[in-house]
């Protein structure tokens, strides 16, 4: 029987955050709930100094792409994921493509397609200033992305801008299908039990797999599926939309990408909100080390929340809960039908990938619960979107390998699982195993370039949250110290993305983005 792949099993659903610790400052941190305290007046010693928590002014879209209209597809396939616009708010959705080249050091390879989608007020000027949204590849695309914060934002926001999402490579119109169906399988079924150098080494080949197949299919454009890449597509996006500066929106790795975008493009930046973004500064394995200690800590979380209520459907226990049901899968796994079955790594898979979205954590607990009683159905529902036909593993895969540089053996992989099982037990083995899964893949590089190339750039606003399964609390901190004019907001939550599920980071951001005034100091929002 084939283990997990819930390929053919159902479709992909169609289409917030890294905490963020203040380091040293002439001034402590500010603990708000939505008011910021006012910037100290400046000397008047030498006549009138600049604001320098001033942001540019928003630009009106001069050209840009033909959008056709896909309000109907865009709003059902929401609804299809669950994820349905509010009830009373009525948005106009336009779809066009961008195209960019496959690779800017390599003309011969051609051009790549992104596409884009445009979301609106109906009826809003075709002029109004664009907020470009980046999304993440481990959860939302950026076309989906788009129209679910269009769906949310405040309407003082909405009736600023017209949100444009820009698809990252490997989602969306570029999406990224290479991988053979049996090794995709066997990297997602990995188990906690397949930890020492020998399993090690039959992933690599799995992963070596992946690697050569994707290579004849891309015809040597695997490399360009990586932060940098999305970073230059942004400033591609900024001249087809006839801008001098672009305001932006980016969360998760794409906040690495927006990232990378504001160090090597300074002069383009305007008014720019990272939710979330990685700590740049690591490579593997302390990457990985960091990323798996902030999934377990988010796991605590989603835990006290189920807890917190006297009906939690896990128990009193929700880890230990976790626990034995791995134990179960990995001597037995679940049968999923069509010859499929849902094994004990498939499972961890299914409660990471959720751990970064507060709002489906119930959905989580239904289908954990569920299986412990024999019915797969729910946790298939979770995986679908990421290992399923259409999904995201290849993207998020590419982009992850991509943009590293160290590459760890079989044997360093298996004495790295037999620490991390004793730190990180519900995910420290998976984490060891994904560092193996890039082993054969070209080395990477660094996400961003180590500061801004010239003038700095103005304030950018930097988000990190708590309890971001993804990143490190690190992450938003050492973000804002490399491009210099980083102002971080550090919101005491759960998720990724953080921006606008709290009144104190709404009112931050809307600050920015509406008034054009950043913080002045660091600010920590409650949850």
């Amino acid at each position: 029987m084939r283990r997990w792949s819930v390929l053919g099993i159902l479709l992909t659903a169609v289409l917030l955050v890294a905490g963020c610790a203040v380091g040293p400052s002439q001034r402590p941190p500010v603990a708000v709930r939505g008011e910021l305290l006012p910037a100290a007046p400046p000397s008047s010693a030498a006549g009138p100094a600049a604001d320098p928590d001033l942001l540019p002014g928003s630009e009106p879209v001069r050209t840009g792409p033909g959008f056709t209209d896909c309000t109907a597809d865009a709003t059902a396939a929401l609804a299809a994921a669950g994820t349905p616009l509010p009830s009373g708010r009525a948005l106009q959705v336009g779809c066009a493509r961008l195209t960019v080249p496959a690779d800017r050091s390599r003309p011969d390879l051609g051009p790549a397609r992104l596409g884009l989608t445009r979301v609106t007020a109906p009826g809003a000027p075709a002029d109004r200033p664009a907020l470009v949204v980046l999304g993440d590849t481990g959860t939302d695309g950026s076309a989906r992305a788009a129209v679910t914060l269009a769906g949310r934002l405040p309407a003082t926001v909405l009736d600023r801008y017209q949100v444009i999402g820009m698809d990252r490579r490997g989602a969306g119109e570029d999406l990224l299908d290479c991988a053979p169906v049996d090794a995709r399988v066997a990297l997602l079924d990995a188990g906690p039990d397949r930890r020492d150098e020998a399993a090690m080494s039959r992933l690599l080949e799995r992963a070596r797999e992946v690697v050569q197949d994707c290579n004849l299919l891309l015809s040597g454009t695997l490399t360009s599926y990586r932060a940098a890449s999305s970073a230059d597509d942004l400033e591609s996006l900024r001249a087809t939309l006839g801008t001098a500066r672009l305001d932006v929106y980016a969360v998760g790795d794409g906040a690495d990408a927006a990232a990378g975008w504001v160090a090597a493009h300074p002069g383009s930046a305007g008014r720019v909100v990272l939710d979330g973004p990685g700590d740049p500064t690591l490579d593997e394995p302390a990457r990985t080390e960091a990323t798996t200690a902030a999934a377990e800590a988010a796991f605590d979380s989603f835990a006290a929340a189920c807890t917190a209520s006297p009906a939690c459907p896990l128990g009193p226990d929700p880890r230990g809960y976790v626990d034995e049901l791995v134990y179960r899968l990995s001597r037995t796994a679940l049968p999923a039908g069509d010859g499929d079955a849902v094994t004990a790594g498939a499972a961890l898979q299914a409660v990471r990938s959720l751990l970064a979205q507060p709002a489906r954590w119930p959905e989580l607990q239904s289908a954990l619960v569920a299986a412990g009683d024999g019915d797969p159905a729910g946790l298939v529902r979770v995986l679908a979107p990421y290992g399923g036909p259409q999904g995201r593993f290849d993207a998020v895969l590419a982009t992850r390998c991509n943009d590293t540089r160290v590459r760890v053996t079989p044997g360093e992989a298996a004495g790295l699982a037999g620490q991390w099982v004793q730190r990180f037990p519900l995910f420290g083995v998976g984490a060891a195993q994904s560092l193996v899964a890039c082993g054969p893949w070209p080395s990477g590089g660094p996400v961003a370039p180590p500061g801004p190339q010239g003038a700095p750039p103005p304030p950018v606003v930097v988000i990190g949250t708590a309890q971001d399964p993804r990143a490190p609390q690190s992450g938003a901190e050492r973000t804002a110290s490399r491009l210099a004019t980083g102002r971080t907001v550090r919101w005491q939550g759960a998720g990724t993305g953080a921006y606008p599920r709290t009144p104190c980071v709404t009112g931050v951001v809307e600050r920015a983005l509406v008034e054009g005034r950043a913080p002045s100091q660091p600010v920590v929002c409650p949850p």
